[in-house]
C-alpha cells in the first residue's frame, strides 16, 4: 500500500469522525455517519435542505459539487459565514470538520432557529455556487479528481462503469497548460460534439509540483492519450488519427470531412484521459516474448487479472448464458463458424471452461514471432513486432543521448517532433533536427510504457509507443461506485461487491 493511499484513508476517516461528532451535536446518533447513503439523508435534514437534493447526490460528478455545497451549508449551522472559514471547510474538511465536532465553543444551531443573514435566496445560491465551483476546480486540478472507466482495456482489474478517484498528489499535481476552460468538463462543451471547452489565449509551460512518489511498475496510471494531439472529431480517440492516415493517406483524411469529420489539434492537458498499468519505467529495456513481458531481461510481474483472447470450440451447441454470467465472461461471442466463440478471459477462467462437457477446445490466441503487425509501434517493417512478440525496446529517460539514424528514427520520431517540439527531416539518408544535421539527440522528458490488463483488447503503448512525463495525470486510487452498463437499475446494475475498494 502506497504512502498516499495510507494518507488518503487517514484523512477520509478523520472527515467521518468529524461528521460523527457534528451529528451528535445536532442530536443524531453518531453511528449514522457510517451508514452509506443514509448518512446523506440525515445530513440533508440537519442543514434543512429539501430531500430532492438527494437526486443530485446519486449523479456521478454532480455529487462532488453537491457534497461541497452541503459542507458550506453545514458550516453555516455553526455560524461560519465568512468566505475564509468556508474555504477552509471545503478544502480541508478532514481537519475543519473534526475541529467543529470536538470544539466546545462551536455549537450547532438549527437553520430554522438561527438568526437570519440579510441575503436574498438568489444571493445565497450565487455565493454558494461560485464558491463551490472555485473550490471544486482547485481540488480537481491539484488534489483529486473523479473518473469513469469507459472501456474494457483494464478488465478484470477495473470494470467498465467503475467510478474512481484519481490522486493528483501521488506523482505531483500538474499546472494546467490551458487554464482558461469551462469548469468540470474536459475538451468539449456539454451537449455539443465539436465545441471546444477551452481557450488557448493563455498557454502555460509544463510544470509539475513535487509528489509523494514517482511512478512505479504496475501502478494504475491516468494519462493524456499520446496519440491525441491530432484527432478526428467524428471518431475521437476510438480510432487514432494516425492510424487513419496510415490506412487512407493524410490528404484524404484531412479533406474528406464527410467520412472523417473535422480534424483538430488539442493541447496536452485536453487530450483524452486513458488509464493503463505502467509496465516500463524510464531507463528500462522492455521485451515481450510469447506474451510474457520482460523488463531488463527479467520476467515482469503479471497483473492478477491478466486477460487474453481465447478461441473456444464446442461440439456445435451453444454456451449457456448463465455459465458466462457465473464465470464473469463479459466480452466476446460467436464467430461466423458454427460452434466457435471468441472470449477475452483470464487463464483461470479458461481452465474452468475446459471442464464443461460440450466444450471441446479452449486455445489462447498468439501472434507468432516475426509476424509484422503494421498497427504496432513503431509501424516500421524494419521492426517485425506484434502484440505478443515485441522488442527489445529501450524506454528513454531525461538526459539520455540517443544515437539516431535512418534505421531507428521511427522509434524516436514522435519524441523528437510531437512531444519535444522539434522539426525533423530526412534528406539523402541524413537526419536534420531544427535544420541541423545530427546523429544524436538528447531526450528532454522521462518516458513510460503503459499497457492494459486486457492484453488483446487494449489500445496501449504497443500501438502508440512512449508516454511522456508531461502527459501523466495521476494515480488511480479508490473505486467508490461501480455500475454495470448492461443491466437495469433493479436488475443488479449496482455492483455492490465492487464498491469502496482500492485500485490494485
Amino acid at each position: 500500500m502506497s504512502l498516499y493511499t495510507v494518507i488518503f484513508i487517514i484523512l477520509f476517516i478523520l472527515s467521518l469522525i468529524g461528521l460523527m461528532k457534528i451529528f451528535e451535536k445536532a442530536g443524531e446518533p453518531g453511528w449514522k455517519v457510517f451508514v452509506p447513503f443514509y448518512n446523506f439523508y440525515i445530513w440533508l435534514k440537519l442543514i434543512r435542505k429539501p430531500l430532492w437534493w438527494y437526486i443530485f447526490l446519486l449523479i456521478p460528478f454532480i455529487n462532488i459539487f453537491m457534497v461541497l455545497l452541503m459542507i458550506v451549508e453545514l458550516l453555516k449551522c455553526f455560524d461560519k459565514h465568512g468566505l475564509g472559514q468556508q474555504a477552509l471547510g471545503v478544502l480541508f474538511p478532514f481537519f475543519y470538520l473534526p475541529y467543529l465536532g470536538f470544539s466546545n465553543k462551536d455549537k450547532y444551531v438549527d437553520p430554522l432557529e438561527a438568526p437570519k443573514i440579510k441575503k436574498t435566496w438568489i444571493r445565497e445560491w450565487v455565493d454558494a455556487i461560485i464558491f463551490a465551483v472555485v473550490a471544486a476546480t482547485i481540488i480537481r486540478i491539484f488534489f483529486i479528481e473523479a473518473y469513469t472507466i469507459p472501456t474494457s482495456s483494464m478488465e478484470k482489474s477495473l470494470l467498465v462503469g467503475d467510478y474512481l478517484f484519481v490522486s493528483k498528489l501521488s506523482y505531483g499535481p500538474r499546472v494546467p497548460i490551458t487554464p482558461l476552460s469551462f469548469p468540470f468538463v474536459h475538451h468539449t462543451m456539454p451537449l455539443t460534439k465539436e465545441t471546444k471547452s477551452y481557450l488557448e489565449w493563455i498557454k502555460l509551460p509544463y510544470y509539475r509540483f513535487p509528489g509523494f512518489s514517482d511512478v512505479k511498475h504496475n501502478d494504475a496510471v491516468v494519462f493524456n492519450y499520446p496519440d491525441g494531439d491530432t484527432v478526428s472529431l467524428k471518431f475521437q480517440s476510438n480510432i487514432s488519427y494516425y492510424s487513419l492516415v496510415r490506412e487512407y493517406g493524410r490528404d484524404r483524411v484531412l479533406n474528406d470531412q464527410r467520412n472523417f469529420g473535422t480534424i483538430t489539434r488539442r493541447p496536452v492537458d485536453k487530450r483524452e484521459n486513458y488509464i493503463k498499468r505502467c509496465i516500463g519505467l524510464p531507463g528500462d529495456t522492455l521485451s515481450i516474448i510469447e506474451q510474457q513481458v520482460y523488463i531488463n531481461g527479467n520476467p515482469a510481474e503479471n497483473p492478477k487479472n491478466l486477460q487474453y483472447r481465447y478461441v473456444v470450440r464446442t461440439d456445435g451447441s451453444r454456451i449457456n448464458p448463465r455459465l458466462l454470467e457465473r464465470l464473469n465472461i463479459t466480452e466476446g461471442g460467436t464467430t461466423s463458424k458454427p460452434g466457435e466463440f471468441v472470449f477475452f478471459i483470464t487463464d483461470k477462467i479458461a481452465d474452468e471452461l475446459k471442464k464443461i462437457p460440450n466444450i471441446k477446445s479452449v486455445n489462447k490466441y498468439m501472434e507468432p514471432k516475426g509476424k509484422w503487425n503494421k498497427d504496432i509501434f513503431p509501424n516500421d517493417p524494419l521492426y517485425k513486432w506484434n502484440l505478443d512478440n515485441f522488442g527489445p525496446l529501450y524506454i528513454p529517460k531525461a538526459g539520455d543521448v540517443i544515437d539516431i539514424n535512418v534505421d531507428n528514427i521511427s522509434k524516436y520520431k514522435r519524441i523528437i517532433e510531437a512531444y519535444e517540439g522539434n522539426t525533423l527531416e530526412i534528406r539523402d539518408g541524413k537526419i536534420f533536427i531544427n535544420g541541423k544535421e545530427t546523429e544524436q539527440y538528447t531526450i528532454m522528458f522521462n518516458y513510460y510504457w503503459m499497457m492494459g490488463d486486457n492484453r488483446h483488447n487494449s489500445a496501449d503503448s504497443r500501438y502508440w509507443g512512449f508516454v511522456p512525463d508531461n502527459h501523466i495525470v495521476g494515480k488511480a486510487l479508490f473505486i467508490w461506485m461501480s455500475l454495470d452498463p448492461n443491466k437495469g437499475l433493479f436488475d443488479g446494475k449496482i455492483r455492490w461487491d465492487k464498491m469502496l475498494r482500492l485500485v490494485k
